[in-house]
């Protein structure tokens, strides 16, 4: 009668606990019980075969759901209302919910066509689409994305590669000044045949070219050129619609690009003239101004390839040489991933690293309804570290691939600054403390906040017409930010399922509240609308 019944299907011991300590009775899914039997025999017998892994917090958990007593209250209750219907769902996926266990007042946690944002083809299409929705640039805040199956995104793309290639050489030159060639450091013999991955990849340095090393004096002029025709256009974009890309020159781009990548890779020398580094700098500064990506994209021209509709880090892929990008977009070098399905994003190569390692952040948010649109912000996240230092001379996963999914298969590596968590886990506040300790102590109020807030609120306004909102329903999402080095947050993707499976103390804690606080703002405060949210803030309601 008071319509307190839930169902509960997933990992999620806590959300069952709190609903019990409200007064609500499960109403268990059939067979689940002989599942949870076999999987808690299961975690048993890895346990003596393995001993405990660093994912305590989730055995904990599981442990609760194996030691519940089979005679208690809790399944007295249910057994009792074993063929009523939920009033209140909580589950992994939508799709693993029955039609038929919902009624018309049903709460479930999850709407429908959330592909829109949450796979990386979807939010690749829907940010592509943001400037004709709202008054808003995805440049400033989403890293420049392409989708390969379709052929403008991979003629767009392969126009950008060029083009970003164009500028990386200037950057490269301005590194010597004068009249002094400029060369970077040649790459080892054992990675020029190491295949697509180029694994083994060499920063620039400072010093002049090789004897005998070959130098392309027309490399620069031809750079600048395109990136003169290049500031021409965006200039007047909204003057003349019919201006000729500058990648439709007569450069000849093959020749260009092999060029480019001797220089920026293999240590091949470059002349730059006193009266071309001043046009270097003039243009380069001139591009900024148009260019919000210009500073972080760095001048290896990193691209990050990854499946379209994968997560966790699957098949992620970082790449910089574009014939190699399209030839792997179209093998069969990853069978699990459609032909075509690949998303392209450029790389953010001027990141801001923490002892010398890559990190991330996960933020949560829920939004309670698309129309109005309402959206809330969780106050607290989390950092997550990579297993090695951060380089772009090497561009294996472990040092570029942040998630625990991915970390969790690579042991510390003997150069990882010891100040590095060894859970690779650190808090919000851990991360304030650390930004005061770099002068940066405002930074996380006044850049890093208002820039994960604005990039949530701007990729949903920009799916929101793709997505089947059910009245009622709520969703938790995990968005997940790197941050360049002025501070600046890109968002990476944003996720429908965020995992609540604690891989270290701060997790388990935070994991935890996010799930206490969830249900505070979507049942308490139907019933009462001044109770506690946690750390919930309103952020958004149209």
């Amino acid at each position: 009668q008071e319509k307190k019944i839930f169902t509960v299907q997933g990992p999620y011991p806590i959300i069952r606990r709190l609903l019990r300590a409200r007064g609500w009775v499960e109403r268990k899914l059939p067979r689940m019980g002989r599942q949870l039997e076999q999987h808690c025999g299961d975690q048993n017998k890895q346990q003596l075969q393995t001993g405990p892994s660093n994912g305590g917090g989730r055995q904990r958990e599981e442990e609760e759901q194996c030691d519940e007593d089979p005679d208690s209250i809790h399944d007295l209750m249910s057994y009792l209302v074993r063929d009523q219907l939920p009033n209140f769902i909580w589950t992994n996926f939508l799709e693993a919910v029955d039609c038929q266990l919902l009624q018309e007042d049903s709460v479930v946690n999850h709407h429908a066509r959330v592909d829109a944002f949450t796979t990386k083809e979807g939010l690749c299409l829907s940010l592509q689409n943001l400037p004709w929705i709202e008054q808003a640039d995805p440049n400033t805040f989403f890293p420049r994305c392409y989708r390969l199956g379709t052929m403008d995104d991979r003629e767009a793309f392969i126009e950008d590669f060029r083009l970003t290639a164009a500028r990386s050489l200037l950057k490269l030159a301005l590194e010597e000044a004068g009249d002094r060639p400029v060369r970077t450091e040649q790459v080892p013999n054992s990675a020029k045949g190491a295949g697509w991955h180029r694994s083994h990849i060499s920063h620039p340095k400072h010093s002049t070219a090789r004897p005998g090393s070959p130098l392309y004096p027309e490399l620069v002029e031809e750079a600048l050129e395109v990136c003169k025709q290049h500031l021409d256009v965006l200039q007047h974009q909204d003057i003349d619609r019919s201006t000729p890309s500058p990648c439709r020159t007569c450069i000849d781009w093959d020749r260009f690009l092999q060029q480019y990548y001797r220089v920026a890779h293999e240590g091949a020398g470059l002349v730059l003239t006193r009266q071309q580094r001043k046009q270097c700098q003039n243009l380069l500064q001139s591009l900024a101004e148009k260019l919000p990506q210009l500073d972080m994209e760095g001048k290896l021209n990193v691209w990050i390839l990854k499946p379209g509709a994968e997560s966790q880090g699957r098949g992620i892929i970082c790449m910089m040489r574009l014939e190699e990008m399209l030839q792997l977009a179209w093998s069969c070098t990853a069978p699990s991933v459609q032909v075509g399905r690949w998303v392209v994003q450029k790389y953010v190569e001027r990141l801001l690293t923490i002892f010398g390692t890559k990190f991330d952040i996960r933020q949560w948010f829920v939004v309670t309804d698309w129309k109005p649109l309402t959206v809330w912000f969780y106050r607290d996240c989390y950092l997550r570290f990579c297993s090695r230092p951060f380089s772009l001379h090497h561009l294996e996963r472990a040092r570029h691939l942040c998630n625990v999914s991915v970390q969790k298969w690579y042991k510390t590596s003997p150069d990882q600054d010891p100040r590095v968590p060894p859970d690779k886990i650190w808090s919000n506040e851990q991360f304030q403390e650390y930004l005061a300790q770099l002068g940066q102590a405002d930074a996380w109020h006044q850049v890093l906040v208002p820039g994960m807030k604005a990039a949530i609120l701007n990729t949903l306004r920009s799916a929101r017409d793709r997505v089947r909102f059910r009245k009622g329903n709520f969703e938790l999402y995990g968005a997940d930010f790197l941050v360049g080095e002025d501070c600046q947050p890109w968002l990476l993707e944003i996720n429908s399922c965020p995992t609540m499976s604690p891989s270290s103390a701060v997790t388990r804690r935070l994991c935890a509240n996010v799930q206490r606080d969830t249900l505070r703002l979507v049942l308490d405060r139907k019933d009462n609308p001044t109770c506690s949210i946690g750390a919930f803030e309103l952020i958004y309601k149209e």
